[in-house]
């Protein structure tokens, strides 16, 4: 599973692309994205993504539907 980001919530700060340990978020034409193939839920951490842990927006970041 990957997560994902809600365009419409992004705020563009960047606060979750440094975080991210497999360099899965990028900023793709004026909004960040979250490559799903890359990204991995930061499987290696004990708690949520680390994404989710320093995004300031409620429900920007999401787990992507199957």
């Amino acid at each position: 599973m990957a997560m994902v980001i809600d365009a419409d919530e992004c705020t563009v700060c960047g606060d979750c692309e440094p975080v991210c340990p497999t360099q899965a978020i990028a900023r793709k034409r004026g909004v960040y994205v979250i490559d799903a193939a890359v990204c991995n839920e930061c499987a290696d951490a004990d708690d949520d993504p680390r994404c989710l842990d320093v995004c300031p927006v409620d429900f920007c970041i999401q787990p992507l539907a199957a």
